[in-house]
């Protein structure tokens, strides 16, 4: 039997192409998770996987929908061939019952994982230039300088630190970042 697994990255990406794909390509039965390739949680993966049996062949639409690190890849299908399971990619028509494919389905992961190195990389010096250009990572702050610098003056004329978050609807470890931030930018 022929079985089929997709894999779409968020709930916003739509996975009919590779369920077309794969369909065509004659599988039975298919699979579909929504999670990231360096997810480790992929339920239907693992339901996928459990399902398989000696004779089968695993099919994707590419080697990437299965995994993103060559070293998982050739894990799973020294697996899958110790037990009896034969893969195929559909859209880059490698299949591991023949030489060339195994030898195909190798050099596909490398180009892989060398892409989405590539990618890491190239987010790390977008982030560094946004850095550089003046743009704030993370999270905004919940209180404002103006507040933050209220907060201060609240606390110094004896309030609590309790009631003056409680009175700027912030929880009092938001407040204590604020007010160190605040001695920061001084």
């Amino acid at each position: 039997m022929k079985i089929g697994y997709a894999r779409v990255s968020t709930e916003d990406h739509n996975p009919d192409l590779q369920l077309t794909a794969l369909k065509a390509a004659g599988c039975e039965r298919i699979f579909t998770d929504k999670a990231t390739g360096a997810n480790v949680k992929r339920p239907e993966l693992t339901k996928y996987l459990k399902a398989l049996n000696k004779g089968d062949t695993l099919a994707v639409w590419k080697l990437d929908r299965l995994g993103r690190s060559l070293h998982d890849l050739i894990n799973l299908l020294d697996d899958l061939k110790s037990r009896g399971v034969t893969f195929q990619s559909v859209t880059e028509a490698i299949d591991t019952t023949t030489p060339t494919g195994r030898a195909m389905w190798q050099m596909v992961g490398i180009l892989a994982e060398l892409e989405r190195s590539l990618i890491q990389e190239r987010t790390k010096a977008g982030r560094a230039a946004a850095i550089t250009r003046g743009v704030k990572m993370g999270r905004k702050s919940k209180l404002t300088p103006q507040q933050a610098a209220h907060a201060k003056k609240l606390i110094e004329q004896g309030e609590h630190h309790d009631t003056v978050a409680q009175s700027l609807n912030v929880s009092r470890r938001t407040l204590y970042r604020a007010l160190q931030l605040e001695r920061l930018t001084r």
